[in-house]
């Protein structure tokens, strides 16, 4: 029995046969789940949700505030991301997805390094 693949572009991710739906969905929610704790682990959410807990003195109620947060934002991902599987090929969408990532960390860095004061005061016009 052969996989199915509803969509447009052959490279697109396949629909798994019902035999291997089970392990996928493992597999999927497993690397999901720790691919997202990783990656939050020491961010500004993480960190909010620190000060927050800290200064309200309501540490359940800041939890179950970031947990909604984080799915709602994890919901718009998801949503996001299905919509643009259902138009690129996986390959494209992957290498958009690293530029993407690329580009955020040099805009970021950028601006990490335009707040430093010794930076800043090395710049043409600066303090």
């Amino acid at each position: 029995m052969e996989e199915q693949n509803p969509s447009p572009h052959p490279s697109a991710t396949t629909r798994p046969i019902p035999e291997q739906a089970a392990a996928s969905w493992g597999a999927v929610f497993v690397s999901t789940a720790t691919t997202v704790f990783l990656a939050e682990l020491g961010d500004k959410t993480q960190l909010a949700a620190l000060l927050l807990s800290a200064q309200s003195g309501e540490p359940l109620v800041v939890f179950v505030g970031a947990s909604l947060a984080l799915i709602c934002s994890s919901l718009v991902g998801v949503v996001l991301g299905r919509w643009l599987a259902r138009l690129l090929p996986a390959e494209l969408l992957e290498r958009l997805a690293g530029i993407l990532m690329v580009v955020l960390g040099l805009w970021l860095g950028r601006q990490a390094m335009l707040t430093l004061p010794l930076f800043h005061a090395g710049l043409p016009g600066g303090a």
